[in-house]
């Protein structure tokens, strides 16, 4: 596993190297990556991004290990739900995919997660998002409704982590999102969470469109207003998306994360304490209860 220090505030092509070598600060957070470039960044433009935090071999296994899940969700009622034509979202156990220790151990995922939720951030979510050939431009949205402790209190207290398992080209369906808009009051909103297409203009001039590469790991509010735009190449765009909230945050009652005992043996004792989960002897089908009706359709 690849852990140099390499943070991105804008885009995945800028890298600011930080001369905080020592692990742990007077703070008591983990100062190998810089806190103020964390908090910075998420709470101005509302993503960052770490450039190869893990070896394109890693992203490559990843890959195989969603293919098999994906045909497995598809040929399962309710396993996939659609995020719009040609656009799927599968929520998945993590003991079924390789390398999901390297990840939710990994400094930078700790630090980040520690800065902006406190040091008592639960995991809540993990899952993938598949955009295939033929998938539409999404609306503007944010994941869910912004919640008081962000409408009223200027805080976020959940944050979506996201990988993908393929270089992102540009007539793949690249992820746009428009920066700073994490602080937008949903005044208009249908469901809370899709802006009216009045205020489409404001997100076009404010969007950045990302292009990841295997190994790469961007973390992003889920507020902040974005999209997955149309997928013209004949090739799948799959993502891993890792959700973690701060201790305050509901998100955990939408999803059902699970490990056996067995697995859960394996996890550094330090680290189990980080998850909103169940132990169970056999793993259980996941009810998916995260529907984001709006993206349905696709863009009107």
């Amino acid at each position: 596993m690849n852990t140099a220090t390499h943070e991105v505030a804008l885009d995945y092509t800028n890298t600011v190297q930080t001369e905080k070598t020592e692990e742990i600060s007077p703070t008591g957070l983990n100062e190998q990556y810089d806190t103020a470039t964390i908090m910075g960044g998420l709470y101005g433009d509302g993503i960052i991004g770490l450039k190869g935090a893990f070896e394109p071999t890693w992203a490559d296994r990843l890959g195989e290990d969603i293919e098999v899940l994906f045909s497995e969700a598809l040929a399962r009622p309710g396993g996939a739900v659609g995020r719009g034509p040609n656009r799927y979202y599968v929520e998945i156990h993590p003991e079924r995919i390789r390398g999901f220790l390297d990840l939710v151990t990994h400094p930078w995922v700790v630090a980040v997660s520690t800065a902006i939720l406190s040091k008592d951030y639960k995991i809540v979510e993990i899952g993938f998002d598949v955009p295939l050939t033929g998938s539409m431009n999404q609306p503007w949205h944010r994941d869910f409704p912004a919640p008081e402790a962000t409408l009223t209190g200027r805080r976020l207290n959940s944050l979506a982590f996201n990988l993908t398992t393929v270089d992102v080209e540009e007539d793949m369906g690249p992820f746009e999102i428009a920066l700073g808009t994490q602080w937008d009051r949903p005044i208009g909103f249908k469901h809370e969470m899709f802006p009216p297409k009045s205020l489409y203009g404001r997100y076009q001039e404010r969007t950045v469109r990302k292009m990841p590469k295997r190994g790469d790991i961007s973390v992003r509010s889920a507020l902040t207003i974005h999209r997955g735009t149309a997928n013209q190449s004949q090739k799948s765009r799959p993502a891993l998306v890792l959700g973690v909230d701060a201790p305050d945050a509901r998100n955990a009652e939408r999803h059902d994360l699970q490990f056996t005992q067995a697995y859960y043996k394996t996890i550094p004792v330090e680290h189990r304490k980080h998850f909103a989960c169940r132990i169970v002897d056999e793993l259980e089908p996941i009810v998916q209860a995260h529907t984001i009706e709006g993206l349905v359709m696709g863009e009107a």
